[in-house]
């Protein structure tokens, strides 16, 4: 229908949205229609809704949304805090360095600086710290996390973090994840933006920098939102991200350094608990008092269990110490060395850390170091392991023991 001549046409609110921010008093731009061709009724869309759009109407030709803004640009073109546009320029760049030391399964971080940070609170800064997990399998026992720089979006740290325990198979499989969020006292902390660095792209022995924007995380949707074919790129690439994973993958709980040797002098086995590293905190105020437990199963006579001494409030205990099994090399060749870590608590049932076992039903490192062991007798053997949270079942019922 036709407005009348000298009839006032009616604006939508979204049209009154966009105004003009100046010294002064507030006043309206031109209309967002002025832009665009008009596809219903009124005195400019020829009546229907498929006509073609006036000739005096260019829609391509817009002025720079800087310029409606009453904003000026850079020389390079690029918008003026446009925090929603680029995720170069809305996050911030971190800069870091990595080493990977193979001769001391460590893992070297170097948090240097941050520039260009989001703002995140009223005042217009943000109170940034870095938090660090290795994927998959983040838990809080692999999280190393720097201090906080207050009221700054160009903070300093110079701090160096280190992971314990890294093997060159975790180099193969596993990812860094270096996240920048925003410390709220009064509430949760703001997540700002990450870094995702695949370890297979570090050298050993060779330093790494790195210079990069930070990413946004962008969670899938769920799947009451999505419609049917969004479904099933979700099933799809959960499936996907499982299949790289290993299928049953269980949450680590921390590493554990072994020695294992087999005298043929002494005609047994001496396995040694050196020390343990990022155990998972079970205790209300952060930290663990974890201990160690071995078995040699199968274990008719119940006499293989041996256990350290009990280190209170730490997450990265050393023990020191070696236990002995008098066993003849033939017979080893059938058992399985089940070792576990226990956080000690008084007057109730203590909490199970995590566990390993190493034997020729094991996978991956833990069955190398068995065979190694097997095959050089009188030769230290020291390995790091990783503790998972499957509870072995004949454990289960000596948690208190």
């Amino acid at each position: 229908m036709r407005g009348r001549r000298g009839d006032r046409m009616t604006i939508n609110i979204q049209e009154h949205m966009a105004i003009n921010v100046c010294p002064g008093p507030i006043r309206p731009i031109r209309q967002i229609s002025d832009y665009f061709p008009r596809l219903g009724p009124g005195p400019e869309g020829g009546g229907g809704g498929g006509g073609e759009a006036p000739a005096h109407l260019a829609p391509l030709a817009l002025a720079p949304p800087a310029a409606l803004l009453g904003a000026t640009t850079p020389e390079d073109g690029a918008e003026v805090d446009s925090y929603d546009s680029d995720d170069g320029t809305a996050l911030g760049m971190l800069e870091f360095d990595l080493l990977y030391d193979r001769a001391s399964c460590t893992l070297h971080c170097s948090i240097l600086r941050a520039k260009g940070l989001k703002p995140m609170d009223f005042n217009g800064l943000a109170d940034p710290y870095v938090k660090l997990h290795l994927l998959p399998g983040a838990c809080k026992a692999n999280k190393l996390k720097t201090k906080t720089q207050r009221n700054t979006l160009n903070p300093v740290w110079n701090e160096d973090l280190t992971y314990s325990g890294i093997t060159d198979d975790d180099i193969t499989h596993k990812v860094l994840r270096i996240a920048v969020c925003d410390e709220d006292k009064l509430s949760h902390n703001e997540f700002i933006g990450e870094i995702r660095v695949p370890l297979r792209r570090l050298k050993p022995s060779q330093k790494k920098h790195f210079n990069i924007c930070l990413e946004r995380q962008v969670p899938l949707a769920s799947p009451s939102s999505m419609s049917a074919a969004l479904r099933g790129i979700s099933c799809y690439l959960k499936e996907l991200e499982q299949a790289e994973q290993g299928l049953g993958l269980l949450e680590e709980r921390g590493r554990i350094l072994l020695s294992l040797s087999y005298s043929s002098r002494r005609r047994g086995l001496l396995v040694g608990i050196v020390r343990c590293a990022h155990l998972a905190a079970m205790d209300v105020n952060g930290y663990s008092d974890p201990y160690v437990k071995t078995y040699l199963r199968p274990d008719v006579d119940k006499k293989s269990k041996h256990k350290t001494c009990v280190k209170k409030k730490t997450l990265n205990p050393e023990f020191n110490e070696e236990f002995f099994y008098e066993i003849e090399l033939s017979t080893l060749a059938t058992k399985t060395l089940e070792v576990t870590v226990w956080d000690y608590d008084i007057g109730k049932s203590n909490d199970f850390i995590g566990g390993v076992s190493l034997g020729p039903g094991a996978r991956g490192e833990a069955r190398k170091h068995w065979s190694d062991c097997l095959q050089q007798p009188d030769a230290a053997l020291e390995r790091w392991h990783t503790l998972t949270s499957e509870l072995p079942p004949a454990a289960g019922t000596l948690s208190s023991a």
